[in-house]
């Protein structure tokens, strides 16, 4: 838990003339984005009651900011904006929030093209840098680019690697990948220039349940190796209905 008196008051930002940013910093940091889950979770809780907050229709939680959409037909703005910057002030930050999850990778070389020439850069082996992974715990910091895609941080330094110099036009779907200092699973096949290092029999997006996205921002996630043979049945179980995504969920909150 951080101490949010002594953080820096967020920016109210206009985002056209239906929606309020508050930027709470510019870091890619726990804290920052533990005080911009904390005032999602504020406002959300708040617009069922105070008339200040009336016509929100949706929260976008990120990195550092929470951008709050409205319908002007049913808000007032400026109200609204004052009402944000109050809640801001009073919301907190605790950083250990969200569902634990364990999510099972499979490294086969046929799923991590980019797995040789990552450990060539950090002069490191494959076995390695897979045991790096799975001691790791991520931490969802936002869902975005495409549905379900999560951007997960705590990569640690040894594995911080650029994009590709040149993206894929077709990622496989479920592909287990690195840039930079994060983590991400491609849900949909689709383009990408991240590093990919494995794959994962689990569906991160389903628009068959609900909530369709398996992950949610301030989820914690940790992975366990898998394999082929492994990966196989489970994808298949997971098809035929007899194991649900559900199973790999370890807690509600930290």
């Amino acid at each position: 838990m951080s101490n949010c008196h002594s953080a820096p008051a967020p920016r109210l930002l206009a985002l056209g003339d239906s929606a309020w940013t508050l930027e709470f910093g510019e870091a890619i940091d726990p804290v920052l984005n533990g005080r911009v889950m904390a005032l999602a979770a504020l406002v959300d809780d708040e617009r069922r009651r105070s008339p200040a907050l009336a016509g929100i229709t949706d929260l976008v939680p990120t990195f550092r900011s929470l951008t709050v959409h409205y319908d002007a037909r049913d808000a007032d703005p400026a109200a609204l904006g004052d009402a944000l910057l109050q809640l801001a002030g009073s919301a907190g930050a605790s950083v250990a929030s969200g569902r634990l999850w364990r999510l099972p990778a499979c490294f086969d070389a046929a799923f991590a093209p980019d797995l040789p020439v990552l450990c060539e850069r950090h002069r490191t082996t494959p076995a390695a840098v897979i045991e790096t992974l799975c001691q790791t715990e991520f931490r969802v910091y936002m869902i975005g680019f495409m549905p379900g895609f999560p951007y997960m941080g705590g990569l640690p330094p040894s594995l911080h690697t650029p994009r590709l110099a040149t993206p894929r036009t077709a990622v496989p779907a479920r592909s287990l990948a690195v840039a930079g200092e994060m983590c991400a699973v491609y849900p949909w096949t689709s383009p990408g220039g991240w590093n990919l290092v494995g794959r994962t029999p689990i569906d991160l997006f389903d628009p068959a349940t609900e909530p369709p996205a398996l992950l949610a921002a301030g989820d914690r996630v940790r992975w366990f190796t898998v394999d082929r043979d492994i990966y196989e049945k489970t994808d298949a179980e997971l098809r035929r209905g007899h194991l649900s995504r559900t199973a790999f969920l370890l807690g509600e909150t930290a």
